[in-house]
């Protein structure tokens, strides 16, 4: 399983709408950059955000989740109170090939302030926006910057197509669009 260069995945997002929309080149002027890199793309958080709150004394339940639990907001900069998180979803929409599983790695400039970005692989003919998880670990206030880089996704080509994909499956989350909550 190899990792795809960023001629490769310029192809696939240009020929066959893997990422769109598609920024062809890293962006960093005066932003947490985003776009395409080496051997990844950065991946842009939107301006829709779900932070996590606890007025009604919820307990968190993977099975039973409220959406209450969250307020939403649609701002340029979020701000997620101290030891707490909020959700948000790529301003990219993903389509992965029945060849490749993709994983996502938090960017330098969060972790260096202690605030961790959280995302699961994405499987094989996977798509929609992606769901981020923000944690902020520390016990002061954080933010986050709309429209900026988030995560860098990186693209493992398989030895060979898998027997059976996540479409194939039926995935609960798929073709996900907006910050997308817990499904049982």
């Amino acid at each position: 399983m190899g990792v795809m260069p960023d001629t490769w995945i310029r192809e696939q997002a240009v020929e066959n709408g893997m990422i769109e929309p598609f920024v062809d080149r890293q962006a960093r002027e005066g932003v947490i950059s985003y776009g395409l890199s080496s051997y990844g793309y950065d991946a842009r958080v939107s301006d829709e955000f779900k932070i996590f709150t606890n007025v009604d004394n919820a307990l968190v339940d993977p099975k039973q989740f409220s959406p209450t639990s969250f307020v939403d907001r649609k701002q340029d900069v979020c701000v997620i109170p101290p030891n707490s998180f909020a959700l948000a979803r790529t301003v990219e929409y993903f389509r992965v090939p029945r060849d490749v599983l993709v994983i996502c790695l938090g960017k330098s400039t969060y972790a260096r302030c202690g605030i961790i970005v959280n995302v699961t692989p994405l499987e094989p003919e996977w798509e929609g926006h992606v769901t981020l998880e923000f944690s902020n670990t520390t016990p002061l206030p954080a933010k986050i910057y709309a429209h900026e880089g988030a995560c860098q996704f990186l693209f493992l080509k398989g030895e060979g197509a898998c027997e059976v994909s996540y479409a194939d499956r039926a995935g609960k989350y798929m073709g996900q669009r907006g910050v997308t909550l817990p499904r049982l």
